[in-house]
């Protein structure tokens, strides 16, 4: 059939084809290694960043300064009258919190921790309100779904998370402001397990209550 028997050479070609895939293929397994280790030591090196940088610093920029005015922004929103502005909300505290992705996990499990707590920050005088780079119809689509009763903002630009250090480039950062009535920014949460944020702002929220009293 023409195939080489154990005592014929292999033909010269073939040889050389052979080599040639080999070849191929440790180039292609050293180039897969070589971007996992990239990949690793990126990873690290970020982690590292966050753990060291210093605190008016976050991943996603420049965080307001506490104890000064919150930036101010107007933003279209799935509720009322499809707009809201921090300035609405003088003389209320509000707990403006950033996030990446409506009905992603994480997002989901925050915003349901905010909305069991909602009595207790109705009971201080307290708003939530929650911003990421979806649209309109994907928040209300996401209220509906998880019987959400405070307000989603649509900023899909980003510029109001850019203003609040909470931007990646294409989504919101998972952080969260706490603003006094007075439109001062008076805590910042830059480090957010959503399982137990809304029960961590709350204790911040108490602190603050009890200082002004």
């Amino acid at each position: 059939m023409g195939f080489p028997t154990p005592h014929t050479p292999f033909p010269l070609p073939s040889l050389v084809n052979l080599c040639k895939v080999q070849l191929s293929v440790d180039k292609m397994i050293s180039h897969r290694t070589f971007l996992g280790t990239l990949f690793t030591v990126c990873c690290f090196a970020v982690l590292a960043w966050l753990n060291f940088a210093p605190a008016v610093i976050a991943l996603g920029g420049k965080l307001p300064p506490v104890n000064q005015p919150a930036p101010e922004f107007t933003l279209p929103t799935n509720t009322g009258d499809g707009e809201v502005a921090l300035k609405d909300f003088r003389g209320k505290w509000v707990v403006l919190y950033f996030y990446p992705k409506d009905f992603t996990a994480g997002c989901t499990l925050e915003a349901r921790r905010f909305q069991q707590d909602l009595p207790k920050y109705l009971d201080k005088n307290t708003h939530i309100i929650g911003v990421s780079a979806d649209s309109v119809d994907s928040h209300a689509e996401f209220c509906d779904s998880e019987g959400l009763k405070f307000p989603l903002l649509a900023d899909t630009t980003g510029e109001v998370s850019q203003a609040y250090g909470s931007w990646l480039g294409f989504l919101s950062m998972r952080q969260s402001f706490l603003i006094d009535p007075n439109g001062i920014l008076r805590e910042t949460f830059v480090k957010v397990n959503p399982a137990i944020h809304s029960a961590e702002v709350l204790a911040r929220l108490n602190e603050l209550h009890s200082d002004a009293f």
